[in-house]
């Protein structure tokens, strides 16, 4: 997890297998591929936090080297560990909102034919049926598709901005990137009062 300072505001960057909640002006951000991000909002008391998962289940895992620790990879763990720790700053389970991205096919036209042929699809496939199964209204989602995705979840008003990763890269998209962050700081700043936060 790296993070970057603005005045009073942060921006956190999270990594396969980690997660991140805060109740202050913060936009998190991550780089998808066939993982998936849940970005989670209590809205009444503006709490917001993400999670990055690789996989849906165990059941992927075969033969893959221990990168990230277990807790965080696999997306049941994942969402538990980023419910739990909203809650503990505050947030009620019962208010929470979701908005998900991720779970792209990226090795579709590839000669490959192991585990990750089909990980993206059934990581969208699980992250539609938690929230089914735990009452958690998905507002927006972006899943699926052969590109990868950065995203950036604001508090404020809980926006995502988000880019596909395709295959014409330009050396402006970091500058992009920059400004989709300075552009939820305005809009923070306007939504979000002025206060010091512990």
């Amino acid at each position: 997890m790296r993070t970057e300072k603005n005045g009073r505001y942060t921006r956190v960057i999270i990594e396969p297998g980690e997660y991140f909640s805060c109740a202050n002006a913060t936009v998190i951000s991550t780089l998808l591929g066939s993982c998936v991000a849940a970005c989670l909002y209590d809205p009444v008391r503006q709490i917001i936090g993400m999670n990055h998962f690789l996989l849906s289940s165990r059941r992927y895992s075969q033969g893959l080297p221990s990168i990230v620790p277990d807790a965080g990879r696999f997306g049941i763990h994942a969402m538990e560990l980023l419910i739990n720790d909203m809650m503990h700053k505050g947030a009620d389970r019962r208010s929470l909102r979701a908005k998900v991205f991720g779970g792209a096919g990226i090795f579709k036209n590839s000669e490959r034919v192991d585990n990750f042929m089909c990980v993206g699809e059934v990581n969208c496939r699980f992250i539609r049926d938690f929230l089914a199964k735990e009452d958690i209204p998905l507002d927006a989602e972006d899943l699926g598709g052969e590109y990868g995705r950065v995203i950036h979840f604001s508090n404020g008003d809980f926006t995502v901005y988000h880019r596909n990763i395709g295959h014409n890269r330009s050396h402006k998209l970091a500058v992009r990137d920059r400004h989709c962050w300075l552009k939820a700081i305005a809009i923070q700043e306007k939504v979000m009062p002025d206060i010091d936060y512990w």
